[in-house]
């Protein structure tokens, strides 16, 4: 029996779970910063063009410095962000990840994203991950060291962007950065074009891409090598544009990598298969998928996850958001036709939840325990810093893009943007949304079961 698109979207739908969770409080136990236009010198060996990145964010080539205003775009009320591009250097922005493991000094594994946001506009963005310490007495956030990825030996299987280059360091044209692990000495990071995991040392060099496999099948997406316009979606690629891995988790104990895809896969049909997302199993040691899957069902408003770390060896946490931007205190009156001092698509659903790995139903979706709310933090202590926080109210993190969470001990997590630089704002109007690393006291989220 052939469905129609409607009959199978409903399917689908019916197929998600009803969602009944309880809703644990969060308080603001640190804030601090890694100022919006934060750069960094690429490394010697690298091509000169990398010493201007953003060139090709606009519709031809762009090499004097400075000279084009960000914008938040047109469905986000079309406000520019007062930081232009092109940039001399590489940008720190679009803090994708936080590793669950830190490095012996103690500071944190952060990764930065492919850089403006697609392959195209992006083959001048370096790809790198840093080791981070936010000093939240202080305010501010230290970039202790940055480390490039590069391929020497040709492990990539596909022509990269600097591939004629002698150090051959990866560019966003190649990868879209999302998650990150550091297991040992060696660093797994999680793509969304492919999608692909890619396995380097801790000094970035590549040492294997893997391709993913669901149901003993290779997952591919519109950005994958290989696949061509025109292509059918659901025929010709199952993972959506920027659907790929958002959040890799390491399991501890067990050392498995589960990787999260950011949006709902595709049927054949085209549409998607419901409001959830696929998490497969990799097993680092023999280097291969383990065969096994689940899924994690979006709440009502969620439109795609932001990261995922392990707490302890059997619970989780999952940043699920919505596509809006900015607080509702400040949303735009219905039927607006003036946007330039409101937000036309506030955000609304921003949640860090608790998942239990091990309590998975026969449809295999994986049972959340609860979660906090990312726009109602209490801050009774006033530790937000001057100019980022709401007039009245509690504080919020009212960002399109929040990608990174981890466990700090056993009370408190960090939580911090993707600022999209300089595409993105959020906190306030006319102004771009800066790196903030938040430190939360959830004793009731992470003790929960």
């Amino acid at each position: 029996m052939r469905l129609s698109f409607s009959a199978v979207a409903l399917f689908a739908a019916l197929a998600t779970p009803a969602i009944a969770e309880d809703s644990f409080p969060a308080t603001l136990a640190g804030h601090a910063v890694l100022p919006a236009l934060s750069l960094v010198a690429p490394p010697a060996d690298a091509p000169a063009d990398a010493w201007i990145s953003g060139k090709f964010t606009g519709a031809s080539r762009n090499e004097v410095p400075m000279s084009v205003m960000g914008n938040v775009g047109k469905r986000y009320g079309g406000h520019d962000t007062g930081i232009a591009l092109p940039f001399i250097g590489q940008p720190v922005q679009g803090m994708s990840g936080f590793a669950m493991n830190r490095a012996e000094d103690g500071s944190f594994y952060v990764l930065t994203d492919n850089g403006f946001g697609s392959k195209r506009n992006s083959p001048d963005a370096l790809l790198f991950f840093h080791k981070m310490a936010p000093d939240f007495e202080a305010g501010m956030v230290e970039r202790k060291e940055t480390i490039f990825l590069h391929d020497p030996d040709r492990k990539v299987p596909f022509r990269i962007a600097y591939e004629g280059t002698d150090s051959r360091y990866l560019t966003g044209a190649d990868f879209d950065l999302e998650s990150l692990q550091v297991l040992g000495d060696t660093v797994w990071i999680g793509d969304e074009f492919g999608p692909y995991l890619i396995k380097a040392d801790l000094t970035g060099r590549v040492l294997e891409v893997v391709q993913t496999v669901l149901d003993g099948k290779v997952l591919t997406s519109p950005d994958t090598a290989g696949v061509f316009v025109p292509a059918e979606a659901g025929k010709d690629y199952q993972v959506q544009r920027s659907g790929g891995y958002e959040g890799m988790a390491l399991q501890p104990g067990r050392n498995l990598l589960w990787a999260m895809l950011e949006k709902p896969i595709l049927l054949e049909s085209g549409a998607t298969e419901g409001n959830f997302l696929r998490v497969m199993l990799f097993d680092p040691a023999r280097g291969d998928w383990t065969g096994d899957s689940l899924k994690f069902a979006l709440s009502e408003g969620a439109t795609a996850i932001g990261d995922f770390n392990f707490i302890d060896e059997t619970r989780a946490l999952v940043i699920e958001r919505d596509n809006g931007e900015g607080d509702v205190a400040l949303g735009c009156a219905e039927g607006a036709t003036d946007l330039s001092g409101c937000y036309p698509h506030p955000a609304k659903v921003k949640n860090v939840v608790l998942i239990d790995t091990t309590d998975v139903d026969e449809d295999g979706f994986v049972r959340r325990i609860g979660h906090i709310d990312l726009m109602n933090i209490a801050d009774p202590d006033g530790l937000a810093l001057d100019g980022l926080k709401p007039a009245e109210g509690p504080f919020t993190f009212p960002f399109f893009t929040i990608e990174d969470v981890v466990r700090v001990d056993e009370t408190h997590i960090m939580v911090a943007n993707d600022n999209n630089l300089p595409f993105s704002g959020g906190r306030e109007i006319g102004k771009a949304a800066h790196n903030e690393f938040i430190l939360l006291s959830v004793p009731e989220l992470l003790s929960a079961e």
